[in-house]
């Protein structure tokens, strides 16, 4: 028995030790750190009309709330990053709400993300729904 516990305790340290704690961490600090690229954007359900406003592009997101959001034709974006924890039915909800503006056209973008998860260190998705229409956006740094 006491070989056992000899060989069991060391392994289970050494694998709590390799793995990543990024889990334990509140997804503000998840999110911030890095430049997050959006990838991919999947659409479910019935209905068509809205379009994500944000459907490709590279991220930075700030610990103060700043983000820049740059678009695949370089176009620089600077504004407000912000998550909102939400419970709904014994349910957790983790909103993402990101509003930015060009300077050079006057352009603004704004989403609320009705919930995020974290799919990995570094991968994340975020939902919205329109209707019947839901939309899957996925980040990776």
């Amino acid at each position: 028995m006491n070989k056992i516990y000899t060989t069991f305790i060391p392994l289970t340290f050494l694998l709590l030790s390799a793995c990543s704690k990024d889990f334990l961490k509140s997804y503000e600090k998840r999110i911030t750190g890095g430049t997050w690229e959006l990838y991919d954007v999947n659409s479910f359900g019935l209905g068509s009309g809205y379009r994500p406003a944000f459907n490709s592009g590279r991220f930075v997101f700030e610990p103060n709330g700043d983000v820049t959001y740059t678009n695949n034709d370089g176009e620089e974006y600077i504004g407000s990053w912000d998550i909102r924890h939400d419970y709904q039915d014994d349910q957790h909800y983790q909103r993402l709400a990101i509003s930015v503006i060009n300077f050079q056209n006057q352009d603004v973008i704004s989403e609320f993300f009705d919930d995020m998860q974290f799919t990995g260190t570094d991968r994340f998705k975020a939902n919205l729904s329109s209707g019947s229409r839901t939309y899957t956006c996925k980040f990776k740094r």
